[in-house]
């Protein structure tokens, strides 16, 4: 599975990148279908504590599944990301099969 972070006005550590690697190869190994994933990270121009945004996008045969959540750090919007994107490939799978 290809792998892609892009951040918006601000340079991701490695720390984090490597967490949101792990996340999404738990996701790739749900499926062996996933083709490539996009990760867009950005912090939300709101004043609230929660305003870390992660955009996740993975690309598969035929179809394209996409999350976004808003949280207070960009590791807990990730986790919201990932059990979001878990029930969407559980729904492609049973729909696909």
């Amino acid at each position: 599975m290809d792998f892609k972070v892009n951040t918006v006005h601000f340079t991701a550590d490695k720390k984090l990148v490597s967490f949101i690697r792990g996340k999404l190869d738990k996701l790739g190994m749900m499926s062996d279908q996933i083709i490539a994933s996009e990760v867009y990270l950005r912090v939300g121009k709101n004043g609230d504590k929660e305003n870390k945004i992660a955009e996740v996008k993975l690309l598969m045969p035929g179809s394209e599944l996409f999350a976004k959540k808003q949280c207070r750090s960009f590791e807990e919007a990730t986790d919201n990301v990932v059990d979001a994107l878990k029930r969407q490939i559980e729904k492609y799978k049973a729909k696909v099969v």
